[in-house]
């Protein structure tokens, strides 16, 4: 099954396809919510009990698609690299390196994936570009988490809409002080991982 935000990419501009992926993730956490609170009472009005769900109560629910969530704890996780590079005063440490190429290397969710190689050079490029910028808050750190993934996804792109998005995340690079030869460097790995990416599996 193709990830919900790929199919996605094939009606909307990238614009769009941004909101719509943040509305997922802030949906997916008010399910979450949601249903731990449910079961708590449930738990307390059966007595702790594992039966089923009391006579009115409405169900729990649904689990998300198994595609969705992968991807929504894939950009989870870029995120939290980068909120832990633009933190820190000095050099990334190496357990920091291994989160970032990690969550890089599991982006790709369909058959399409970048190589290694570009992979290393993107995390490394990453690393040095973002190392101490504290201007990278938390609102561009959730949106550059989430377009780098889904460049790693890009067979259901459009050119104007791959376009788009790394005219974006160079906003976002600029905006957080990035130097342009730092900035140069991630978008062309980036481009790298796009074209190495973008063919339709067939």
């Amino acid at each position: 099954m193709k990830p919900i935000i790929l199919c996605v990419c094939l009606c909307f501009p990238a614009s769009q396809l941004m909101a719509q992926y943040a509305g997922a993730i802030q949906q997916a956490r008010r399910d979450s919510a949601q249903n731990d609170a449910e079961q708590r009472r449930i738990q307390n009005e059966t007595g702790g009990s594992s039966a089923g769900p009391a006579a009115g109560m409405p169900a729990p629910a649904a689990p998300l698609d198994p595609a969705m969530q992968a991807a929504l704890q894939n950009v989870a996780g870029l995120r939290a690299d980068l909120a832990s590079l633009s933190a820190v005063s000095d050099p990334a440490d190496p357990s920091q390196k291994l989160a970032l190429l990690n969550d890089l290397s599991q982006a790709a969710q369909g058959t399409n994936r970048a190589t290694t190689a570009s992979v290393k050079q993107l995390a490394g490029d990453l690393l040095k570009a973002l190392a101490g910028k504290k201007k990278l808050a938390a609102a561009p750190q959730t949106r550059l988490a989430r377009e780098i993934h889904v460049l790693f996804n890009s067979a259901r792109l459009s050119a104007a809409q791959q376009q788009n998005v790394l005219t974006d995340i160079q906003k976002i690079l600029t905006d957080a002080d990035v130097s342009l030869d730092d900035t140069v460097d991630v978008l062309t790995d980036l481009k790298a991982v796009v074209a190495q990416t973008s063919h339709a599996a067939g």
